[in-house]
């Protein structure tokens, strides 16, 4: 019997990869978004040097598109710092590129296109803004947003909440953060800082509920109190960050992952495991788990999705774990230093980190079972 082709809900990375996948097998996805242009995202402004190679593997170039290439990785906390190389280069790149190259990528090849906001999803149907969406397969792509009746559990207490804003170019950033990605650790969360296209940079924290509500739930207060107590990330924000809009995500549950489905949703990206982003594994991630259910789904259509996530789920687990636990360890000031320590004395544990928290994109799921 002839398949209906997926529908896949969000044209990021692990949408885009579902796409491009299905489309070179013969295909025709449809890609539906809230967005008509790709726009900057909360996270996945860094693409290390396996992301990068899996993008070049999709027909999407990191260098073509401009991005900076990143050599160093620096770590500060209170009074400590650390810079060691990376294992190999990465890249600097803002999701607005990177995401409108691969959804010309899968255009190219046959996907289509279609611009509604979900409000909810009722089993094989999307209920859009503009009208309901119906697939035997659903590829649900969503990234950090939630959907009602697919929404994830939230797992703490003292959440953690997203916010992100992007700095012109300048000639005291360009001095200061060129050729590396940094990490700013401090009690109740992280920054991470990258320069992408055209000397911008790209300033992502994740921090603690509790933390942005010492500050009266205002993020700029927040941002002008982690400034002042942390000179070396007051000196990169500098005098001209106050301007610019800055962009939130409440709640993000970090560490969850999708243990189960039910045949013809497939849980892609963020929407299949959260993992904390100073691993710099999340575009890869995001990258595998639409190639992985593509994969599925061409060999078992609906009937792939319950395998599928369930083999997706052992191969995350342990990867989520490792970057939770290092997340924990960067949340906390005396654990903070102590690791920045340690790694200046042993660089290659950055190398095991950024190695125990990645998913390989090319490697065999377990072969999917159809359900019973």
């Amino acid at each position: 019997m002839r398949r209906t082709a997926p529908l896949i809900l969000g044209a990021g990375p692990a949408g885009c990869a579902a796409a491009i996948a299905l489309a070179e097998a013969g295909v025709c996805p449809l890609l539906l978004d809230r967005d008509a242009d790709a726009r900057d995202q909360l996270c996945g402004g860094f693409l290390s040097w396996r992301t990068a190679e899996r993008l070049r593997a999709l027909g999407v170039d990191p260098v073509g598109l401009g991005a900076r290439r990143v050599e160093h990785l620096a770590l500060f906390a209170a009074d400590r710092e650390a810079v060691v190389p990376l294992p190999a280069p990465a890249f600097g790149l803002s999701r607005r590129e990177l995401d409108g190259a691969l959804r010309r990528r899968a255009l190219d090849l046959g996907a289509s296109l279609e611009i509604d906001g979900a409000r909810a999803i009722e089993r094989d149907t999307i209920i859009g803004r503009r009208r309901e969406w119906r697939a035997s397969s659903l590829f649900f792509a969503a990234g950090k947003h939630d959907v009602r009746g697919a929404s994830r559990p939230r797992l703490d207490g003292d959440p953690a909440l997203g916010l992100r804003l992007r700095l012109p170019a300048s000639t005291e950033r360009e001095a200061l953060v060129a050729n590396r990605i940094e990490l700013h650790l401090f009690e109740g969360g992280y920054a991470g800082v990258v320069l992408q296209e055209h000397g911008s940079a790209n300033v992502c924290l994740a921090v603690r509920k509790s933390l942005l509500a010492a500050s009266g739930g205002e993020p700029r207060r927040m941002l002008e109190s982690l400034a002042g107590q942390h000179p070396a990330f007051g000196r990169r924000l500098a005098g001209d960050w106050d301007a610019q809009g800055i962009e939130t995500v409440g709640a993000v549950p970090y560490g969850w992952v999708a243990q189960d489905t039910h045949p013809g949703l497939f849980r892609l990206g963020d929407q299949a495991a959260v993992i904390p982003s100073l691993a710099g594994e999340g575009i890869a991630i995001a990258l595998a788990s639409g190639a992985q259910a593509a994969r599925a789904w061409l060999e078992l259509g609906p009937e792939g999705a319950i395998g599928y996530q369930r083999a997706f789920a052992r191969r995350a687990r342990h990867p989520v774990r490792t970057a939770r636990a290092a997340r924990a360890l960067a949340e906390n000031r005396a654990a903070a230093k102590l690791g920045i320590a340690a790694v200046a004395r042993i660089p290659p544990l950055v190398r095991w980190l950024m190695d125990a928290s990645r998913i390989d994109p090319d490697a065999r799921l377990a072969q999917p079972r159809p359900a019973a």
